[in-house]
């Protein structure tokens, strides 16, 4: 199961930061790839970043040099810095899993491919 560790959700104004985080079993463990999906009210869910088990990235054009996505395999902890947020980026934030890595698989924004999904935390970034 992905567990988010934030329940709730989080506000911010934009140009704020965030960093949600999700607790992830140990299943997923080292051979996989995790990531963040965002889905806004009618709107597709859609990719936000990825990280997989060898510590390789990618990340949705709209976020790159702004979200960084970062894990503790020792807390099996995964992270996603979110700085200057807009007021486009609210939405619910999801987590999820496939077990083929990025080296494997480099589409990496195909939902069909994830299995396991977190339950997701309201992010809201006000103007």
């Amino acid at each position: 199961q992905l567990q988010l560790a934030e329940p709730g959700g989080a506000s911010v104004q934009a140009g704020g930061s965030l960093r949600p985080s999700c607790s992830v079993s140990k299943f997923f463990f080292p051979t996989s790839c995790r990531g963040w999906f965002r889905q806004a009210p009618g709107k597709e869910r859609g990719g936000v970043a990825v990280i997989d088990s060898d510590g390789r990235t990618a990340y949705a054009e709209p976020v790159k040099g702004r979200f960084t996505i970062s894990q503790n395999n020792t807390e099996r902890t995964l992270y996603m810095q979110m700085n200057s947020l807009t007021v486009d980026e609210s939405g619910t934030y999801l987590c999820a899993a496939r077990l083929v890595t990025l080296n494997d698989r480099p589409t990496w924004e195909k939902l069909s491919d994830y299995g396991w999904w977190g339950q997701g935390t309201q992010v809201t970034v006000s103007a």
